[in-house]
């Protein structure tokens, strides 16, 4: 019933009474009255004016389904949502829900972390309220060697409603990060279920410093709102994202990688650089050529000889 009245006053122009939100949802002025009380505690501003009715007059700044869903206007991402307030992480949320059976396009979202992981089990810093932290779960037709292409993929999606919502020039370090002015904004965490030669599901956990204070992030971090200036936000970067995420993946279905590709080599902070990658204790150091047709970096040692990167650490040195 709080999201029937929500969805009045939301479309309303003016105030909306008391007798018209019963005589629509067929309930009581005191029900009404009571529903109201319950949505002003979840943080909605909503004014009672004797005589004129209810007004909606802000709305909190919570990842909520009811927030997120009017306009998003897809037809996979997000058109199931769970949200939660203070979890262990989202990821493993999702890895549950994914191998309970539930549809692809199933996003859920936190409003904080205190087990947040990016990759390779790093802990992945997720402050109550100041970012976006969510899992989305896929079930893509494709072979688990193809599963890094949609870390990149969804790298390009996020990049791009960055500089959508924001206008900050958002970029990618291979593989998973985005950077803005060389310091780490966000990332991507790609899982897997999958048999031999069949993934039976794919978990993308996406975690963004969105309104986060210098204070609250780690070292070389940065965040929207320390780069922009301004506050951003959340309900409609998190919309943007998904709406990006769905047209990409999209695109990936129906013409393949190979225009994937080119986006993520637009919006690369990594190619054409010396860099240096760390892996398993190594460190090996070159130019970053290119990327191939699975998403693996392919880096020009001194000797000549062309090293593809499947995983590690890149450090930029010019």
């Amino acid at each position: 019933m709080n999201k029937k009245i929500l969805a009045l006053l939301r479309n309303a122009t003016a105030y909306v009474s008391g007798e018209e939100i019963s005589r629509q949802l067929d309930i009581s002025r005191s029900a009404i009255w009571k529903h109201v009380q319950e949505l002003r505690q979840e943080g909605y501003e909503i004014i009672a004016v004797p005589h004129l009715g209810y007004e909606l007059v802000s709305i909190p700044d919570q990842l909520l389904p009811e927030e997120i869903s009017p306009g998003l206007n897809t037809k996979i991402m997000g058109r199931e949502i769970y949200h939660y307030d203070m979890v262990p992480s989202s990821m493993d949320i999702a890895m549950d829900l994914a191998i309970k059976g539930c549809k692809e396009g199933v996003v859920v979202f936190a409003e904080g972390q205190y087990k947040g992981r990016g990759r390779l089990s790093r802990f992945w810093s997720s402050p109550k309220n100041k970012g976006i932290y969510f899992s989305l779960i896929l079930r893509p037709k494709i072979s688990p060697n193809e599963c890094p292409k949609l870390t990149l993929l969804s790298a390009v999606a996020v990049c791009q409603a960055i500089r959508q919502i924001t206008g900050l020039e958002c970029f990618i370090k291979w593989p998973n990060d985005l950077i803005i002015d060389n310091k780490k904004v966000g990332g991507i965490l790609t899982e897997m279920n999958a048999d031999t030669d069949m993934v039976r599901f794919v978990v993308i956990g996406i975690g963004i410093n969105v309104n986060t204070s210098e204070s609250l992030l780690p070292v070389k971090s940065t965040s929207l709102k320390e780069q922009s200036g301004e506050r951003i936000s959340r309900i409609e970067l998190a919309r943007e994202i998904l709406k990006q995420l769905e047209r990409e993946y999209i695109l990936f279905q129906k013409e393949g990688f190979k225009t994937i590709i080119e986006k993520w080599k637009k919006l690369s902070a990594t190619l054409g650089h010396r860099i240096r990658v760390h892996f398993r204790k190594e460190y090996i150091e070159g130019q970053a050529l290119d990327i191939d047709e699975q998403g693996a970096l392919l880096l020009k040692k001194d000797s000549g000889h062309i090293e593809r990167i499947t995983a590690g650490d890149i450090l930029k040195v010019r």
